[in-house]
């Protein structure tokens, strides 16, 4: 394809959750496709449970995207999903390098001549701190449309007052397309299990608003392992009712770290390995705080990494307490979109899979 007066790039990256695609990002991806003969969109936050947080799947948002441009333009703009990895951004940024590469070797129709590639986003975006990332590739600023922002159109929708949310000022600042998605997403289960959970967690949030200053909350988690095999639990309650979780929890006031890492362990997955085994057998402990890792406020948690000696026969477990179930699962059968919170990211961590 032939380059336009305006078009100084072969390829140009935009990288956003796009939870929803509103017409912020929507100016990005033209702006982008006036200065480049395509555009990479990678949706980030892939492969995650549903939350108010990340609501839909990026195979959804692609098709927000897709649907708010021309033909022409679908032509030249090509997606991916984009999977976190919340403690190491070394490890993000090389999924990012990969992929990218991988499209521009597909597309890229000038063997014979290196293509010019560059980073596009929100300039004044607080996610924005990926465009000094990548050193290899220059940054192209755009200024953010209106300032909107997608975190108060989510609450808008799952909200008490969502039901007007289609007809109100704030759904202008979404496309035509994605407000049409919107208003067939509001008639599914996963809508109606998402809002249950936000108004659980709204309620949460209100019982510590009487607090001088806003609470700093501290648990711990169990990382257990045994011949290649993870002990997990299925939550019984909100939140992330029904999702794989490690066992853990809050601790008391009169609790040692450890301490409150057995009970929990105990308490939830009635686990019989005797306390002085548990804690020879403890590998590593690290601190995870990353500032989105609870709905519930900021939480950090303190994970215990328990490698046990291999066995054919893995120990006995029953889930009890705030667990409905207790198992142990392959470390090859992990799957992010059943995992609560960041548990899926603390294990990677852990155990370096």
């Amino acid at each position: 394809m032939t380059l336009c007066n305006e078009q100084q790039y072969d390829f140009l990256v935009f990288i956003g959750r796009f939870q929803p695609f509103h017409q912020g990002h929507l100016r990005v991806v033209k702006e982008g496709l006036k200065r480049a003969s395509q555009v990479i969109i990678l949706c980030g936050s892939a492969h995650q449970p549903r939350t108010v947080r990340n609501p839909w799947t990026s195979s959804e948002r692609e098709l927000m995207i897709r649907g708010t441009l021309s033909a022409e333009e679908n032509s030249r703009v090509h997606t991916a999903p984009l999977m976190d990895t919340v403690y190491n951004d070394d490890a993000w940024v090389r999924n990012v390098q990969t992929t990218v590469k991988g499209i521009v070797t597909a597309q890229h129709r000038v063997p014979h001549k290196t293509p010019l590639i560059g980073l596009i986003g929100h300039s004044k975006d607080q996610s924005s701190y990926y465009l000094n990332m990548f050193p290899q590739w220059q940054s192209v600023p755009v200024e953010n449309y209106q300032a909107i922002s997608a975190t108060p159109l989510r609450k808008r929708l799952f909200s008490a007052q969502s039901e007007d949310f289609l007809s109100s000022e704030d759904a202008q600042k979404l496309p035509l397309h994605v407000r049409g998605m919107l208003d067939k997403f509001m008639c599914t289960a996963d809508y109606h299990a998402i809002r249950n959970e936000h108004e659980f967690i709204e309620k949460y949030r209100q019982a510590w608003q009487s607090a001088p200053y806003p609470p700093t909350f501290v648990t711990v988690d169990a990382v257990v392992v045994q011949s290649g095999h993870v002990l997990l639990i299925e939550r019984k309650a909100r939140p992330g009712k029904g999702l794989w979780a490690l066992p853990g929890g809050f601790i008391d006031g009169s609790e040692k770290l450890i301490d409150a890492c057995l009970r929990e362990l105990r308490e939830e997955t009635k686990l019989k390995v005797p306390a002085p085994v548990l804690k020879g057998s403890i590998k590593q402990q690290r601190v995870f705080d990353d500032p989105h890792r609870s709905a519930r406020g900021r939480t950090i948690t303190h994970a215990f990494y328990f490698d046990l000696a291999p066995n054919n026969a893995l120990p006995k477990v029953k889930g009890a307490d705030d667990a409905k179930h207790a198992m142990w699962v392959p470390l090859a059968e992990l799957e992010p979109c059943k995992l609560f919170e960041d548990h899926y990211f603390i294990i990677q961590e852990l155990t370096g899979m």
